[in-house]
């Protein structure tokens, strides 16, 4: 029997992408999945898929910067099935563009879903694990929350907040039975890939990118972590490799960083022109 055999779980933006993926994985491997996402229709297609298929699964419609409505689907879920052993707080946007692009709306919308969106399911879970003296809170960054990525400062800056946040959890949670990890995954094939972008041409800007890796392979690594209770699950070769260089040398890799900016910038401009 396999650790998420008999499992509840609750999974922010498990609609479609790396939330729908892990959803799917969880669900075959017997867990009973919560998805929630703000895409009632998609969401509820996916449980529906989910359960189809012979597995468990409930949607919910969420705003994960509701702090209330994450806490009523958390508080509802402990009410229905009697606990709650896992929390994916995976929901997340990005903006894409120069800093001095950005709007101010631009800076909020992505740092209250992708950082307070994390903050709200802690706020919702941790007590009531604590409370039970078990559970595991996973939180989804990226490579961009361990390494600077330029050209999307609102999405690095939420990322690094979800990292240290998780890592302080982390150290809280071991006396109380409470696991902690993240995920920082590097170039996933999700619907992020269609996020908006200001001033940059989307298809050019995927032409620059390495191949991306299925999502569903994401969510397998993601899992393999989770059941190893590794407190940074890094995702794909080339996210690690970063996330090695900024340890090693980070001078070398803010320099590298800013060269590939340029060149990526400059094919930009070309195609889109």
């Amino acid at each position: 029997m396999g650790i998420f055999e008999k499992k509840t779980v609750v999974i922010t933006g498990g609609a479609s992408g790396i939330g729908r993926a892990v959803g799917e994985e969880l669900a075959r491997r017997g867990a009973q999945v919560i998805l929630a996402d703000m895409n009632s229709v998609l969401v509820r297609e996916t449980a529906d898929s989910i359960t189809a298929a012979g597995h468990r699964a409930k949607a919910v419609t969420l705003d994960v910067t509701d702090p209330d409505a994450v806490k009523k689907v958390v508080d509802d879920t402990v009410s229905e099935f009697g606990r709650l052993d896992y929390i994916f707080n995976n929901a997340g946007v990005v903006v894409f563009g120069g800093a001095s692009d950005f709007s101010y709306e631009d800076w909020r919308r992505v740092i209250d879903t992708d950082l307070y969106g994390v903050v709200n399911g802690v706020f919702a879970a941790f007590p009531v694990m604590a409370k039970q003296g078990f559970g595991h809170i996973i939180s989804t960054a990226s490579i961009a929350g361990l390494v600077p990525i330029p050209g999307a400062i609102s999405y690095v800056a939420s990322k690094f907040g979800v990292v240290g946040l998780s890592n302080a959890l982390r150290v809280e949670g071991e006396e109380l039975g409470v696991k902690v990890s993240v995920v920082c995954p590097g170039l996933i094939d999700t619907p992020m890939k269609n996020s908006k972008m200001i001033n940059i041409d989307n298809e050019a800007l995927l032409e620059t990118a390495p191949k991306l890796m299925p999502a569903e392979e994401c969510a397998r690594v993601i899992l393999d972590g989770v059941e190893r209770n590794k407190p940074i699950i890094v995702v794909t070769a080339m996210a690690k490799i970063f996330w090695a260089l900024q340890r090693i040398c980070p001078r070398f890799l803010l320099w590298l960083l800013s060269r590939g900016h340029r060149q990526a910038l400059g094919k930009i401009r070309i195609q889109a022109n």
